[in-house]
């Protein structure tokens, strides 16, 4: 009882102290506000039901890796490890939808690979701000957005990968999701979803740092916030001037998702089907695109593709906060059936999936790369 009892103060004691600090109260709360809000949760605490389900489609389905042939155009169909400039390529036909850009390889020297990207700029009338990424990349891990020579020559210093220098595209970002059965003449926009850059608005009295903990939303990316700006935390923000803590549209580095099902136009839809059916062998996948303004979007007309993923992307409009965590499970199994239906489809036309062994042997490249987000 004497343990019991000298154990219940001692704890006292040092949840007194933690909550006696405004700073530590605010992280205590966006540890909380992370843990009750699934969008926030770890690849490992969600995803176990999906696996489960993928697991059982394949015992269905006669293999367990049938998925591979959903993009049978993608090595594994897209499923990690890809060369983002190897699948931009694929997009000959419509480089009009294409964000320009360059691929400056690992080998050169600095000074090789600063002509290179200098070259490019020049070649194709751009000016800072420039995007420079890893050609290899994951979850917008070493994306860069590059405002002058200076600052690109210090990333490709510190950079000792093949790297993707692209176009920097202004206005609003979505993610769109697209899907075709083999078997189908057109396909579908399945997904959409506005991604929202996170900001605060100062008030010309606190700080960087207390808007951030202050802020609803941006506490729940406080740590990685307070790493990403530690140099200025102590900065007073002007009243009424935003200050933007995440540009990137992903949802792991601070966007904000939001679904945009509500913007699914005819126009759009059939833009995209264009676009996906003049990549040979692509069935499947989320484009990240930049467009002027969503009108623009809903005619189909004035986009640029950033990025497109393979297999294992997802159709981030369930990371809407208003979106419970069993609608997103229920998203994801009618994707993973879709998956293994074009998989099949696929597979009666003559494709063979990959072996196990190749995804042991892709997995183990993708642990060497390091690419996990922390």
């Amino acid at each position: 009882m004497l343990y019991l009892l000298t154990g219940l103060i001692v704890f006292s004691l040092w949840l007194l102290h933690l909550l006696s600090d405004y700073r530590r109260r605010r992280l205590l709360y966006s540890t909380w506000r992370r843990l009750i809000r699934w969008e926030f949760w770890p690849m490992a605490a969600f995803y176990p039901p999906v696996i489960a389900f993928a697991l059982l489609l394949g015992l269905r389905y006669r293999s367990l890796t049938l998925f591979t042939l959903a993009n049978p155009g993608m090595p594994h169909a897209g499923i990690a490890m890809m060369s983002k400039s190897d699948i931009l390529k694929g997009f000959q036909k419509r480089e009009e939808h294409v964000a320009a850009f360059t691929v400056i390889a690992a080998e050169l020297s600095l000074d090789e690979r600063q002509t290179r990207l200098d070259h490019f700029m020049q070649s194709r009338s751009l000016s800072y701000p420039i995007v420079l990424k890893p050609d290899y990349g994951e979850r917008g891990v070493g994306v860069g957005i590059i405002s002058s020579p200076e600052e690109a020559r210090d990333y490709l210093s510190g950079s000792s990968e093949t790297v993707i220098a692209q176009e920097y595209v202004a206005g609003e970002e979505f993610g769109i999701f697209y899907i075709r059965r083999p078997s189908d003449r057109r396909g579908k926009v399945w997904s959409i979803t506005a991604k929202l850059p996170t900001f605060v608005v100062g008030d010309g009295g606190r700080s960087l740092e207390q808007l951030i903990l202050d802020d609803e939303r941006a506490v729940c990316m406080a740590r990685f916030f307070l790493r990403k700006f530690s140099e200025r935390l102590g900065e007073i923000v002007p009243a009424g001037e935003r200050f933007l803590l995440a540009e990137l549209g992903t949802h792991s580095r601070g966007a904000l998702f939001l679904d945009a099902g509500d913007r699914w136009a005819e126009e759009l839809e059939l833009a995209i089907d264009e676009m996906s059916q003049s990549y040979p062998g692509f069935f499947l996948g989320r484009y990240d695109i930049r467009v002027d303004n969503i009108n623009t979007l809903k005619r189909g007309e004035g986009f640029k593709v950033l990025e497109l993923n393979g297999v294992l992307s997802e159709p981030t409009h369930m990371y809407d906060p208003k979106h419970s965590l069993f609608y997103a499970w229920k998203t994801m199994f009618r994707l993973w059936s879709e998956i293994f239906r074009i998989g099949d489809e696929n597979r009666a036309r003559g494709s063979k999936p990959s072996s196990i062994g190749e995804l042991i042997q892709l997995v183990r490249e993708f642990r060497k790369q390091d690419k996990y987000e922390a």
